[in-house]
């Protein structure tokens, strides 16, 4: 059983996660929110799903995420012609002191943080080839399995489906991402700071600010934050509630998994430790939710036709699922009975 954390362990941590905070924002301008949302599914160990139109700073982000850590990271560029093998590995046929025989050659996902770039333009099969990878955190080629690196992040950018030349994602794939997060437009004031502070083939300098193991560490943090249990229930009810036949669900065709349910947990603890809280609150769970369930939902098509999206219709179960399943007594003595 692990040991409950400390308020200077829970201090120390928020101050290391605000170096790196401030670090990413020197890469990524007015994007505060984005860089709130991508440091928790890190540290909730998850994998992220980044969705925007080219151009607006999503690739910038991963690397400069990387090079922050002082990570291992591989890009892997989707593309149509893209197959499985280029992306876990394959056996290759070499020389060796026994002989010639089959050795295998580790691909790009054999890194700390892999980078998928326009992932929904490869095709579904290559597509596949990550649920293994994604889930497991190991890839099987010609029956041997093979042990990712620890630790493992994907994160992937897509762009939205109406644009020529992309796949959707399966619907087991997205449910693997931890996060799906919508990386919007910069205003005027944004975009006045880019043009003074960037050039057009010149990446910004970002500098180590923590290590591999002041990482480690801070991932060990997270579990060790409490989960009370009536934060728990308030989860498990949220959850539910997106199930097809509940009372504030019309619109969803299929709910989400019991997987959400982890997802938001951790999400949730890792909120807290970014705050310097030694547990996890009903508000936490309300600021994550969206992000965890918006790639979850699976709309019907009366949805589509009112133009309900996802975002809405999470607003509308948060807003009709209260944090506590019972009132609170007016009393103690209420309390005892």
């Amino acid at each position: 059983m692990t040991s409950p954390l400390s308020e200077i362990e829970a201090s120390q941590a928020a101050s290391q996660i605000d170096l790196l905070r401030q670090s990413l924002r020197s890469v990524l301008f007015g994007q505060d929110a984005l860089i709130e949302n991508v440091l928790t599914g890190l540290l909730a160990r998850g994998h992220i799903l980044l969705e925007g139109l080219p151009g607006l700073g999503k690739t910038e982000l991963v690397k400069g995420l990387s090079k922050s850590l002082g990570l291992d990271a591989k890009r892997v560029q989707f593309t149509p012609d893209l197959l499985p093998g280029d992306i876990t590995g394959n056996p290759m046929l070499q020389e060796t002191d026994t002989g010639r025989r089959f050795v295998f050659q580790p691909g790009p996902l054999f890194a700390n943080l892999v980078l998928a770039d326009e992932i929904n333009r490869a095709s579904p099969k290559t597509q596949s080839a990550l649920l293994e990878a994604m889930q497991e955190r190991r890839v099987t080629v010609m029956g041997e399995t093979h042990l990712l690196p620890d630790p493992f992040f994907v994160l992937a950018t897509q762009n939205p489906i109406e644009l020529e030349g992309t796949y959707p994602l399966p619907e087991a794939q997205l449910d693997r991402f931890l996060f799906k997060l919508e990386v919007r437009a910069n205003n005027a004031a944004t975009l006045e700071q880019i043009v003074l502070h960037r050039e057009i083939g010149v990446e910004p300098q970002v500098s180590q600010v923590l290590s591999r193991e002041n990482l480690t560490t801070l991932l060990d943090q997270v579990r060790r934050v409490f989960m009370p249990v009536p934060v728990a229930n308030f989860i498990a009810r949220l959850v539910h509630a997106t199930q097809p036949g509940e009372p504030h669900s019309g619109g969803i065709h299929y709910g989400a998994s019991p997987r959400a349910a982890l997802a938001l947990a951790a999400a949730s603890k890792a909120r807290a430790l970014i705050a310097g809280r030694l547990n996890a609150s009903y508000e936490d769970v309300r600021d994550a939710a969206p992000q965890v369930l918006r790639h979850r939902l699976l709309l019907d098509y009366r949805a589509k036709l009112e133009g309900l999206t996802p975002d809405l219709l999470i607003a509308r179960l948060l807003e009709h699922t209260p944090a506590q399943d019972a009132p609170l007594p007016t009393s103690l003595k209420a309390a005892k009975l």
